[in-house]
């Protein structure tokens, strides 16, 4: 039986401190949240953020991770020089790298993109749709034909990044812009996977679609040689229902 995979959540663990807003939603962080979930769906889950020695992300740690999952937002130009590296040379070699939200700002996801990955946003309080586009994928396994968060954070088109290999999801939003909101890249050995939902103010890592979305993505990103292989284990997608008349398409 192969040996769980070994993912690190990583949170620069900042807006949960200093806004209580953040941590009534999340009072032992988001990296908290999402790790338990991992944790109880069978992974290996482990905890890092920027407070700690080396930000929690020392050789010792990285050589043993099969996944590192991302989360930044206010605090990028904090990260050290000598972590981004590391986690750069991590990845060519092999190691799954998953961005969430703000992440795509962070030092390590520009590195790896080469590019600004500046984006159009709006914090406002508007309702997502992110469409499924890869029916099949594995990321998607067990979602419907799309996710419904009723509040987030508006990023929009244009998104300064090199063309995806793989485009998951395109979200909609309630002002009317689109986003590519769930990519993906292969650079050097490692696979990457960007998933754009997880503003701090919004319960958005408590969803259990987007919870599940992120454990897809690290079976995917893992290793060929950790874990389960997921490929040609996925189930359909649900039909697509019209909301009048009963029409299956």
């Amino acid at each position: 039986m192969a040996a769980p995979i070994r993912v690190v959540v990583w949170n620069e663990f900042r807006h949960e401190k200093k806004d209580e807003q953040v941590r009534a939603i999340y009072p032992e962080g988001m990296h908290t949240v999402i790790a338990s979930y991992l944790a109880e769906a069978g992974f290996d889950a482990s905890t890092a953020v920027l407070d700690e020695p080396e930000h929690g992300l020392t050789d010792e740690v990285l050589d043993r991770c099969d996944v590192l999952i991302w989360w930044g937002h206010i605090a990028h130009d904090e990260v050290k020089d000598e972590v981004v590296e590391r986690i750069h040379r991590r990845v060519l070699e092999g190691m799954g790298l998953i961005v969430l939200h703000s992440g795509h700002f962070s030092k390590i996801f520009k590195k790896l993109m080469g590019t600004t990955c500046n984006l159009k946003w709006r914090e406002a309080d508007e309702k997502e749709r992110l469409w499924v586009v890869a029916p099949g994928h594995p990321i998607v396994e067990g979602i419907g034909p799309y996710i419904e968060l009723e509040q987030e954070e508006m990023y929009g088109e244009f998104f300064d990044i090199p063309e995806p290999e793989e485009t998951i999801f395109i979200s909609w939003f309630e002002g009317g812009e689109v986003f590519r909101s769930g990519c993906t890249f292969t650079r050097g050995k490692g696979k990457i996977f960007y998933f754009r939902p997880g503003h701090e103010t919004y319960p958005t890592y408590h969803h259990p679609d987007v919870l599940k979305v992120i454990a897809n993505a690290v079976r995917w990103a893992a290793p060929v040689n950790r874990g389960e292989i997921v490929f040609g284990n996925v189930k359909p997608l649900e039909p697509i229902k019209a909301k009048q008349g009963g029409v299956t398409q």
